[in-house]
């Protein structure tokens, strides 16, 4: 969710500026967003499909793009967008751009009149909720973006030059391709090596080793943790994770398709007690369950904490605090205890700032061409410059000099090989995971107004409900 604290915010997720200045909607405003109609009567013309138009774009319509402004910014969308001029030099000057962070708000009245925009970053604190646009058939089918040639090697489909993963993230049930995730998103626990050297100390692969450490650092008045307690769904960054680490993946996949006491499964019981146990023992800093994401990335960045969970788009989001030497980095969740299931190095990635095109919008080839140009080298590198983040296109970072977030993001990856887990509660079910979760449970655990037995009660009750919920499109694993 990239640049937000939503997931996949994410992206989600993320993902990504300024987020949860607004309530997260409820179900029912999400129903009255996706309700929009879907009349082919305002639609361009295609054009005539070519080699270097392989997707039959109307090479003189305009086009219109709304980009969620958040950790990201919109200079990298704005640049594939005069690459799509220099492509289709006709469409020069009717290339609408708009940026906000109010998603919702702004894209549902449009939604509602049948006139949405041709490609949108639907991704922030008002991010429209996924499964309700499925659901409602409001999104086209992606797969013909994804069987076109790449701008790079026109012997290669789209769909081949992406990491792995991230096709399957855009299927709902392994049904079409509604949603294409462009950033490609690294989380965990991040920390800085050089305060860590401070304290003569590297990172702990094992929890004792956490708490070890996070104990010399209070003798010496330095916080172990911090995180954004105004918007606690940044927690599963590292508490899943860790959990998929104890308990193994199913773990992780049982939770996703809201299977009965899923949430009673030993490993959360361990994660959650672990957390726990950073409060309890005052290794968290005092004030963080009061701070935004941009306050407790700012007190880490000032050497007051020394973990905070967070995903990759925190070097650019956070980069106006960052000291030059601060040597930004990412940690896999430590080891438990030597019963773990998966080892050491086991971490969450995945694709993130999630892009979709409306079914109702007027270019909706213009919208996924846009995508394509995106998708190809050169938007990947200067994405990659601009904002310190992998995007979702295999590779795409050779010849560039990376940053030290991003660096460590790298090497996370390769380390954990296939140790990749990619939780998608976050992406199926919106508000169960960041009101319900997220801020009636965690947040209230980790600010020690819960013990964990009470929130793994809670959320599992929140789970029940939800799969009970008739008006709530369930989701499932293949």
């Amino acid at each position: 969710m990239g640049s937000t604290p939503d997931f996949g915010r994410r992206d989600l997720i993320k993902r990504s500026a300024a987020l949860g200045l607004v309530a997260v909607p409820s179900i029912s405003t999400l129903t009255a967003c996706a309700s929009g109609g879907d009349d082919d009567g305002n639609k361009v013309d295609k054009g005539e499909k070519s080699a270097k138009n392989p997707l039959a774009v109307n090479e003189s319509a305009g086009l219109d793009v709304v980009i969620f402004d958040g950790g990201f910014g919109q200079k990298y969308a704005k640049d594939a967008e005069a690459e799509y001029a220099k492509a289709f030099p006709k469409t020069k000057g009717k290339i609408k751009h708009s940026a906000t962070q109010k998603i919702q708000t702004v894209l549902q009245p449009r939604f509602n009149g049948g006139t949405p925009p041709d490609l949108i970053d639907n991704s922030g604190a008002e991010q429209m909720d996924f499964g309700t646009l499925v659901a409602k058939n409001q999104l086209t089918d992606l797969t013909p973006l994804l069987d076109a040639p790449s701008v790079d090697d026109p012997n290669k489909k789209v769909r081949d030059t992406l990491r792995p993963g991230v096709v399957e993230m855009g299927q709902f049930d392994g049904k079409p391709v509604w949603i294409l995730y462009y950033a490609y998103t690294v989380y965990g626990v991040w920390y800085s090596k050089t305060n860590l050297e401070k304290l003569d100390a590297e990172y702990p692969e094992t929890w004792d080793d956490m708490l070890k450490l996070c104990e010399k650092a209070k003798k010496k008045g330095i916080a172990g943790w911090t995180y954004p307690g105004k918007f606690p769904y940044y927690m599963p960054f590292s508490l899943y994770p860790f959990i998929a680490k104890i308990g193994g993946p199913d773990t992780l996949i049982a939770i996703d398709n809201l299977e009965p006491n899923a949430w009673k499964h030993p490993a959360v019981k361990a994660a959650f007690e672990a957390y726990y146990e950073l409060y309890k023992k005052g290794y968290i800093l005092k004030g963080s369950a009061g701070l935004t994401h941009i306050e407790s990335q700012t007190a880490w960045n000032q050497g007051k904490a020394l973990f905070i969970p967070n995903g990759s788009w925190v070097e650019n989001e956070a980069k106006k605090t960052t000291p030059d030497d601060f040597q930004m980095s990412v940690g896999a969740p430590s080891s438990l205890d030597s019963g773990d299931k998966m080892p050491f190095g086991t971490i969450w990635a995945s694709g993130g700032e999630p892009f979709i095109v409306p079914k109702s919008a007027k270019n909706p080839e213009g919208g996924m061409e846009l995508l394509r140009i995106m998708l190809g080298e050169k938007s990947t590198k200067n994405f990659v410059k601009q904002v310190s983040s992998l995007t979702s296109l295999n590779g795409g970072t050779d010849g560039l000099s990376l940053p030290p977030g991003l660096a460590s993001a790298q090497a996370a990856l390769e380390k954990a090989g296939k140790n990749v887990v990619n939780p998608r509660l976050q992406d199926w079910y919106v508000a169960l995971q960041k009101q319900q979760i997220g801020v009636g449970a965690l947040g209230e655990m980790m600010a020690g107004r819960m013990t964990p037995a009470e929130a793994i009660k809670k959320i599992q009750k929140f789970a029940d409900d939800t799969a009970k919920d008739d008006a709530v499109k369930k989701y499932k694993h293949a």
